[in-house]
């Protein structure tokens, strides 16, 4: 049974692991580099991922400079960075492309808001989902009923503990989203 419990709390751990990565492509009308760790440029005919072909900087708080290690492919870095889709417009001063952010309105903090909860209740309902199977595997062991009790409740700690989790991490994500 300590084989499952342990099993459980990894998956539930990668979970969250999941949701903080995927609200990492929630912008936050800052700038940061893990925006662009989705796009690939066609390099030497085969598919690279940015960060392996330049270097990402910060010079203000709303602007990404990227610096090709080759300066022959920045028109490919700037295809790239439109087919994403990730909404910047790159502008290319020959030497860098430079990435200004623009600023978030209202309404788009509050979409982005509504993309973070529905990432969060997608955790939750797998963490859920988890607990299902953890729970069907215990009750499949051979072993005193009092034992079954004891694992099933114990899961449920973990369950609470780790949606818990969730709530905390999506109210961080919010205030961070609702800062001006």
């Amino acid at each position: 049974m300590k084989d499952i419990l342990t099993e459980t709390e990894v998956k539930m751990e990668t979970s969250i692991q999941n949701m903080e990565k995927r609200f990492l492509n929630i912008r936050a009308g800052r700038a940061n580099p893990s925006m662009l760790d989705g796009v690939m440029v066609t390099y030497y005919g085969t598919p690279t991922p940015l960060k392996q072909l330049a270097t990402i900087s910060i010079p203000e708080a709303r602007q990404l400079a990227i610096k090709p290690f080759d300066r022959s492919i920045i028109g490919d870095i700037e295809k790239a960075i439109f087919e994403a889709n990730i909404g910047i417009t790159p502008n290319n001063n020959g030497e860098m492309i430079i990435l200004n952010i623009p600023a978030l309105t209202e309404d788009t903090r509050k979409e982005y808001v509504k993309q973070a909860k529905t990432i969060a209740e997608e955790c939750k309902i797998a963490l859920r989902n988890i607990r299902q199977d953890s729970n069907n595997d215990i009750k499949k062991l051979e072993i005193p009923e009092d034992d079954i009790k004891d694992g099933i409740e114990e899961v449920q700690e973990l369950i609470n503990r780790y949606n818990k989790t969730v709530d905390e991490k999506l109210k961080v994500k919010e205030q961070e989203l609702m800062t001006v």
